[in-house]
């Protein structure tokens, strides 16, 4: 039985389901609907409208990934938003640009995605089946891994969370039942982490981040259901589990403007470490609801979070607390982003919205 994804993630399978349900219902009265994987995204007449995950800066570019496959661009800081070419109609969950051009999204049924000219136009670089050999190939000969095999052997659905690509060439890419590859060639080919992993449960990977260890080096932190949090020390080659202060799951993480890790999750949880996760400082929220989304925006980078109830938190001068920006609630957000006009570009599941920082 699949175990509980965060709020944004479930009602995007559930929509996927639904969509589903309708093609199949729909094949004895017309000719066959293609599979997700091989139909591009349908083109649609307000984009911005759309139901999305996350939003990404590509150099000047704002991108944002959503259901149906559905990925928006804006060159005017998020004032408007036109659709890119994408060769499937599945939900991307995740997108990052390492460079101003080059760019990777991630998503259901397996699929990573690749662009080259800054989000405009999209290739299929993985998708399930493959992801599902590449774990296989990766598997004991002796069978004593039977969970992983067992996940090879139900198929190529399960969906890819999020993402991080250091460089143009190294990439790590996490999602469902522990399920993790990393790329050293910009996805041309790829390994499987899964098994190095302490994660013999198997519990969900939500959200992968770097944080800063000294200059020219970073810490690579992986967070999940369940309490769950990973860090590596030498470029995401080998992986420890860290002690965290709540067990239930981390939705989302962010590095904040002084190199603190901040973790946010179920029922208004978050807390920040200043030493790599070794200790924690609980940051009070307002209300124990559910964090979605977490990111730095402004001139002084302050943190900013956003909860189920379509609240934007940001942090007070001392640092332990958070107050909501004096903004009426949105739909439910899964992204944020720094516009980088003073403004805020939120990714939520009834499309992009901007939010005001100045002053704030």
């Amino acid at each position: 039985m699949m175990r509980r994804c965060n709020g944004a993630a479930r009602i995007a399978l559930a929509g996927a389901l639904a969509l589903g349900g309708f093609a199949f219902a729909g094949v004895a009265r017309a000719a066959p609907v293609a599979e997700p994987l091989d139909r591009p995204a349908t083109l649609v007449r307000q984009p911005e409208r759309a139901a999305f995950q996350a939003v990404a800066a590509a150099g000047g570019r704002l991108v944002a990934v959503g259901e149906r496959g559905v990925i928006a661009l804006s060159d005017d800081k998020g004032a408007s938003w036109r659709q890119a070419k994408v060769p499937v109609s599945v939900t991307l969950t995740a997108v990052a640009f390492p460079t101003p051009t080059l760019g990777w999204a991630v998503g259901h049924y397996g699929v990573v995605l690749h662009s080259r000219d800054g989000g405009e136009s999209w290739v299929k670089q993985l998708d399930g089946v493959a992801a599902a050999r590449i774990v296989a190939d990766s598997l004991p000969k002796d069978g004593s891994s039977h969970r992983i095999g067992q996940l090879v052997e139900e198929g190529p659905d399960k969906p890819f969370l999020d993402l991080f690509f250091p460089t143009a060439e190294t990439g790590f890419i996490v999602g469902a039942f522990g399920l993790a590859l990393r790329t050293e060639d910009g996805g041309k080919s790829w390994t499987s982490l899964t098994l190095d992993l302490p994660n013999p449960d198997g519990l969900h990977l939500y959200a992968i981040r770097a944080g800063a260890i000294s200059a020219g080096n970073e810490a690579l932190y992986i967070a999940g259901e369940q309490g769950l949090l990973l860090r590596s020390d030498d470029g995401g080659r080998g992986f420890t589990r860290l002690s965290t202060p709540y067990r239930g799951s981390w939705f989302t993480a962010a590095v904040d403007a002084s190199g603190a890790l901040v973790l946010g999750g179920l029922r208004g949880n978050a807390f920040r470490s200043t030493d790599r996760g070794e200790s924690w400082q609980p940051i009070e929220l307002p209300a124990p609801v559910s964090v979605t989304a977490a990111g730095a925006g402004g001139a002084s980078g302050r943190l900013l979070l956003a909860n189920q109830a379509g609240q934007i938190l940001t942090a007070r001068p001392d640092g332990g607390s958070m107050a909501p920006l004096p903004t009426p609630p949105l739909p439910t957000p899964t992204g944020l982003l720094d516009s980088g006009d003073g403004g805020l570009v939120v990714a939520t599941l009834r499309g992009l919205w901007r939010v005001p920082l100045s002053g704030h």
